[in-house]
């Protein structure tokens, strides 16, 4: 079968048997997939047609090692030769569930010791809230439910993730969210404050935030921000979760975001970057507190569990994983490489009038389109997903945020990027946005 024939037939099965997620159905029937991936290596992605495209995205944030690393492979493959899977449940364990727990209390911010295993971010989220929520029963506060969020926040798609979310199109995406979620303003710790003595402080059982907001546009904390809220939770006794399920692992050129802000939080879930993609995996890290309390005040059984929690398979992977990003410096490479990339931002900004506010934390960035650089008046419709086009028809794949009036490209390359492989996407980028000005000029966009 020939390539033409093979993408007419695949295009047709994935109209009429696939329904993707986050996907815009009506642009799928009538134009197909963008893109059928075949390879990936490194920062590139090969499809049927033939295209190689920079993946500026790590497809969702967590291919941290890059595309086609044979050594995860192999750890999947050793780990399915001997144990593929079998159940956490009832204390059954095995070793590389084991190990992944105790490798993680060695490398998390503050003093998380004891991981709860999960099939990825979004699960990770939900199993916050309800250990939150339980241990609040525990001590006998059955009161303590409420789950306060930040404006702009993104922390998955399961029902409880879905609710505590603070961009409102996911929440309006269902007519029936879970009760007890409200939220502050992203930018504000007076915020959270206002909110706690409105709602109670003796109902609120946790407050949630990303380190840096990732699908919300990539929002980077205001300086003290972090502290200011470990402060106001101790304060009113309110447990501080982070959602490090984007930021975790090298991603923003620390092991860990919060590491940046000098504030450690009593629960962290993490996914993506654990295995960089490889197999599906997450969790929740607890403090040695929390879990000593755990420990102490649990007499039956911890009713909460996934079928996948603690995969063998998954955790092995995921401890190879580690070892690379460890062995060929990764998290220093995303240090490095993010101000490459937030250098090559500022330089566009000089070259492109439309570019307003470029910001980043290592390997996550995000670019404002502005209407006017001088009052950072926006256009009447986002240009984004244009831009998002274009790049892709010249070699690079990013991401477009329109939420709640936004108009940013956000971007998350691998961590073995290379300056060469980054002057590359900076490149593509910057024609990108030129060819959309260039657009505007003759009046062919608006």
């Amino acid at each position: 079968m020939t390539n033409l024939k093979l993408i007419q037939e695949l295009t047709e099965l994935d109209k009429k048997h696939f329904l993707h997620p986050t996907s815009p159905i009506e642009q799928q029937q009538e134009q197909g997939a963008a893109f059928i991936f075949t390879e990936g290596n490194g920062v590139h992605l090969h499809d049927l047609a033939g295209n190689t495209v920079i993946d500026g995205m790590s497809s969702l944030w967590n291919v941290n090692v890059g595309h086609g690393r044979k050594e995860l492979g192999q750890a999947a493959m050793d780990q399915m030769s001997t144990l593929a899977f079998t159940s956490c449940f009832a204390t059954f364990s095995n070793e590389p569930a084991i190990r992944l727990a105790e490798k993680l209390s060695h490398i998390a911010p503050g003093d998380l010791s004891a991981t709860f295993f999960t099939s990825g971010g979004s699960e990770a989220n939900d199993t916050a809230y309800k250990l939150a929520r339980h241990y609040w029963i525990l001590k006998g506060q059955e009161n303590r439910k409420k789950i306060i969020s930040r404006t702009k926040s993104y922390h998955g798609v399961a029902m409880g993730a879905t609710s505590a979310t603070g961009l409102k199109p996911f929440r309006d995406f269902t007519n029936s969210l879970a009760p007890d979620f409200c939220y502050v303003d992203h930018a504000s710790s007076q915020s959270l404050r206002e909110v706690i003595e409105a709602e109670g402080p003796e109902t609120i059982a946790a407050f949630i935030a990303e380190p840096v907001q990732g699908a919300g546009g990539v929002h980077v904390a205001p300086v003290n921000y972090f502290k200011e809220v470990r402060a106001i939770c101790d304060e009113y006794d309110i447990l501080f979760i982070t959602d490090e399920v984007i930021t975790g692992f090298g991603r923003t050129g620390t092991y860990f975001g919060m590491e940046h802000y000098g504030a450690a939080p009593d629960m962290m879930c993490f996914a993506k970057g654990v295995t960089s993609g490889y197999v599906p995996l997450g969790g929740v890290m607890l403090s040695e507190r929390i879990h000593q309390e755990f420990t102490e005040l649990s007499k039956g059984t911890l009713l909460h569990g996934y079928t996948y929690s603690g995969h063998p398979t998954a955790c092995a992977v995921a401890i190879r994983n580690l070892e690379i990003i460890e062995q060929e410096h990764l998290i220093a490479n995303a240090k490095a490489m993010g101000e490459e990339m937030l250098n090559g931002f500022k330089w566009i900004q000089s070259e492109r009038e439309i570019v307003g506010e470029v910001r980043g934390l290592g390997l996550m960035g995000g670019i404002e389109i502005v209407k006017n650089q001088h009052t950072q008046e926006r256009f009447q419709a986002p240009l984004v997903p244009q831009i998002v086009a274009e790049a892709a028809k010249r070699g690079l794949i990013c991401r477009s945020v329109v939420f709640d009036g936004q108009d940013t490209l956000v971007f998350a390359p691998p961590l073995v990027i290379n300056k060469r492989e980054m002057s590359q996407l900076i490149e593509i980028l910057n024609d990108s946005i030129q060819a959309i000005e260039k657009g505007m000029m003759k009046g062919n966009i608006q």
